[in-house]
């Protein structure tokens, strides 16, 4: 039996090709909003959830901060996927056919150079897959959609030029989410601890609660702050390390973060993947 993976967007979303690139076998559910994917998993309407949480050209997926915390969810992997923008078109369409190109601002300022070289006009959607989607029910060969190959396949759309954007290193970070955490074992191979923490409110707390990341050698990898509840006085750090929280040397690093901290959770540990 199948199991279901619940993402934010349409089908053949870029989170959808994230979700299939992960969970190949399984059925993909798809979410209008960020905080319907975590319901999914939370509520038990998806075993699974994959959200996206960051983007080598835009940064951090800034609502992911915000929701994953207060989830009671774990993360228990990570997925990069390179971004590659496509032109499609209805079946039978040709690049000489195309006078204009549907896909969400973003998508369309990542693929400038190409849009002006073919002088063609843009129509903002509402996201790369919804264009797809659109362009397919239209059936009008002079309007394409920028979005990925996975949407050519699910809506039966031509792919008629490929990796059309500007930048070769768009990649996106994605994250799995569920209600039970799946810590790999120590020393079973590079390894991710994400965790959330509040400083106490003396002087330079976060600069000694960082100290022992660096005297027992213990690689950070992120360390983003944000605020909490609108307020400009309390802030939260979202961190991700390299290491098993059983390492002696994290153990030691995270005594002193807990020394100068008021809250601490770990969100996950699992298995590093690749960026490239």
């Amino acid at each position: 039996m199948s199991r279901k993976i619940a993402f934010q967007g349409e089908p053949g979303a870029f989170s959808h090709a994230a979700a299939h690139a992960l969970f190949p076998d399984d059925e993909a559910l798809p979410c209008t909003t960020f905080e319907d994917t975590i319901a999914a998993v939370q509520n038990g309407d998806a075993e699974f959830g994959v959200v996206p949480v960051e983007n080598s050209l835009y940064g951090r997926i800034t609502d992911i901060y915000h929701l994953l915390p207060k989830s009671g969810l774990f993360i228990t992997g990570e997925h990069f996927l390179r971004v590659e923008m496509n032109l499609l078109g209805v079946p039978g369409a040709t690049l000489a056919d195309i006078k204009a190109v549907q896909s969400l601002s973003v998508a369309l300022g990542q693929c400038r150079k190409f849009i002006a070289k073919h002088k063609l006009k843009t129509i903002n959607g509402v996201d790369t897959a919804g264009s797809a989607r659109e362009i397919g029910e239209k059936g009008d060969k002079s309007v394409g959609a920028i979005a990925s190959l996975f949407a050519a396949e699910v809506y039966g759309l031509t792919v008629i030029a490929q990796n059309i954007e500007d930048a070769a290193h768009n990649t996106t970070r994605f994250l799995v989410i569920s209600k039970q955490a799946d810590e790999p074992a120590a020393g079973a191979g590079k390894v991710k601890t994400t965790f959330v923490f509040r400083v106490r409110n003396v002087p330079a707390a976060l600069y000694k609660a960082m100290g022992g990341f660096a005297t027992n050698g213990v690689n950070m990898t992120k360390l983003e702050s944000y605020m909490l509840d609108g307020s400009f006085t309390a802030t939260q750090f979202y961190a991700d390390i390299e290491g098993h929280p059983s390492d002696r040397s994290v153990q030691l690093a995270f005594e002193e973060l807990k020394f100068f901290t008021d809250h601490f959770h770990v969100l996950g540990v699992y298995k590093a993947a690749s960026a490239t």
